[in-house]
């Protein structure tokens, strides 16, 4: 009997080992700053789950310094979905989910400066 429950409590172990969360690596596809706005040259990611680390700072006009960040279609141009929308100065990740595309990514700001990052999640199994 006791043979038994180690191996069948051997098995749960393997079951679980299999239902694992995929392991996640992040690859940089780009990286920019700037005052103002800007719209980025296109990128292509393979598995439209992008990872955006954005900050702003040195607002010009208290309480007035705004920074939206848009994801768009490199094909159709159009808007595909927006990262940030802020007003004044702060820091924070934020995470898109699209398909498979190539993308452009377009900074409308007044008022301060910003810098963003995008990553690629990787699968790593």
């Amino acid at each position: 009997m006791l043979a038994f429950l180690l191996s069948a409590a051997g098995g749960c172990h393997r079951l679980e080992e299999q239902k694992r969360e995929p392991e996640v690596a992040w690859h940089r596809l780009g990286s920019w700053a700037g005052v103002g706005s800007l719209q980025t040259e296109s990128f292509e990611s393979g598995t439209g789950s992008l990872r955006v680390q954005w900050k702003t700072t040195n607002e010009t006009a208290p309480g007035k310094g705004t920074f939206r960040l848009a994801f768009h279609s490199s094909i159709s141009g159009r808007e595909l979905q927006v990262a940030v929308d802020r007003i004044g100065t702060g820091a924070d990740t934020a995470y898109v989910q699209q398909d498979p595309h190539v993308f452009f990514a377009k900074v409308e700001s007044a008022n301060l400066e910003w810098s963003f990052t995008v990553d690629e999640a990787v699968n790593t199994r």
